[in-house]
């Protein structure tokens, strides 16, 4: 029994898989429960625009070809050759550098708290007590680092980047028109970017125009109708699309139109949203530009130098959590076994002593009692060494070898795992 982490993210894996990875928020709870399956094994899904990472509160084979089986479901191929893997100590200081944003494309940006969050909340009834743990510490890890390190102050986002990247092609901004295709927090996050840096910005909304429009409210822009983006395409400079949507909305035989009529001057269009939003194929129209989320790294690499100057400090308190929570880790699984060990030798006594019993049937209740008092004495001078050597061994790091070695030799059964109820008392 060990943590284990099974992932993708934008080093290992190209956008054109990443995006066939995505579970969206009410696909979770299905492939949580297939991963899950009959034996119960703790998982919960991270699932971003640059990551999709399993945490596994177990080492077991069964549960790691879950996740494979899960992922090359999704993916129609296998996805191992993407993957990397974690276990014990590095997948829990793996954890905690995701939630603080040192593993990050933006290094130290914030969103990922807040996905990491939603990824704990998903999870519930699936977490078991140590991933509950697990991911409720990296929240917790996450805000010691940003706030005694200040990695995130003026750390870029991805909408910031992109804006970066516009200012790159056109220049000064001031002026300029966008239309942002989205109305959730990445697409109100691009829209505050763009006007803070003078662009006059429309925001879209496919499903939810009442959200756009308080959006554009609250920012000074323009909210309209998903319907009526389309001829906007020949008046604005900029598009930025990050959208929910499951495949491409933004399709050459929507734009062409619009983009013929703009007489030749250049459209950038900045797509970071995962699955993409344009298809590709609009970067071949007359006088588009159009950028990936992948296509930011180069700009990302050149405004995060100041922010690398934190990273060691950052790295240091994810250590020092990480040891804290391995002790923890490594405690619990001893006070497991003592429990499993003293259950199973005290099942051992009554099974014994009621079949003494039938035999002593002549003895009086004070010598029955008497009896019963002597098993127990026995059994109670037999346990306390091992039960004092296993609590001082999770103090020195060894705790869990010979607490494993202990279940092997007696045969001790995992304890079940505490319900929900006790689940969430412990981790509150």
């Amino acid at each position: 029994m060990t943590v284990t982490v099974i992932g993708v993210n934008h080093r290992t894996a190209p956008i054109e898989v990443r995006e066939r990875l995505v579970w969206s928020a009410s696909e979770i709870p299905g492939v949580l429960s297939q991963i899950a399956g009959s034996e119960a094994h703790p998982v919960a899904l991270l699932s971003t625009c640059n990551r999709i990472e399993f945490y596994l509160g177990s080492s077991s084979a069964v549960a790691r070809e879950a996740v494979w089986q899960a992922a090359a479901d999704r993916l129609g191929e296998s996805v191992k050759p993407f993957t990397y893997v974690h276990e014990g100590r590095d997948a829990v200081r793996h954890v905690f550098r995701v939630a603080a944003g040192l593993d990050s494309m933006i290094l130290g940006e914030a969103q990922i708290q807040g996905q990491v969050r939603d990824a704990w909340e998903a999870a519930r009834g699936y977490t078991g007590p140590i991933l509950a743990r697990l991911l409720q510490d990296a929240l917790s890890v996450g805000g010691r680092v940003r706030a005694e390190t200040t990695i995130g102050r003026g750390a870029a986002s991805v909408p910031s980047a992109s804006v970066d990247l516009a200012k790159k092609i056109f220049g000064q901004l001031k002026g300029r028109r966008a239309l942002v295709l989205g109305s959730g927090e990445m697409a109100e996050l691009a829209m505050a970017c763009l006007v803070g840096a003078g662009v006059e910005a429309t925001v879209v909304a496919h499903l939810h125009l009442e959200q756009a429009k308080s959006i554009a409210a609250k920012l000074g822009g323009e909210a309209v109708a998903f319907d009526d983006a389309w001829e906007r395409f020949a008046s604005v400079d900029i598009v930025l699309t990050s959208t929910a949507a499951p495949h491409a909305i933004v399709t050459p035989a929507k734009v062409r139109e619009a983009i013929a009529a703009r007489n030749r001057r250049p459209l950038c269009i900045l797509d970071i949203a995962v699955p993409r939003d344009v298809d590709p194929e609009v970067g071949n129209l007359p006088n588009v530009l159009l950028y990936d989320i992948d296509d930011l790294q180069g700009v990302v690499d050149a405004t995060l130098s100041s922010r690398q100057e934190r990273v060691p400090a950052a790295d240091q308190i994810v250590s020092e959590e990480a040891e804290r929570f391995w002790e923890w880790y490594q405690g619990r699984r001893v006070v497991d076994v003592v429990r499993a060990f003293r259950d199973n030798a005290e099942h051992m006594r009554l099974h014994e002593l009621q079949r003494a019993m039938k035999k002593l049937g002549h003895l009086s209740p004070r010598d029955r009692e008497q009896v019963e008092y002597l098993t127990k004495a026995l059994l109670q001078k037999f346990l306390h060494t091992p039960t004092i050597r296993l609590r001082g061994a999770a103090g020195n790091g060894t705790g869990n070898d010979i607490a494993e070695a202990l279940r092997y030799a007696f045969d001790l059964s995992d304890p079940a795992e505490p319900d929900k109820e006790t689940e969430e008392s412990e981790t509150e």
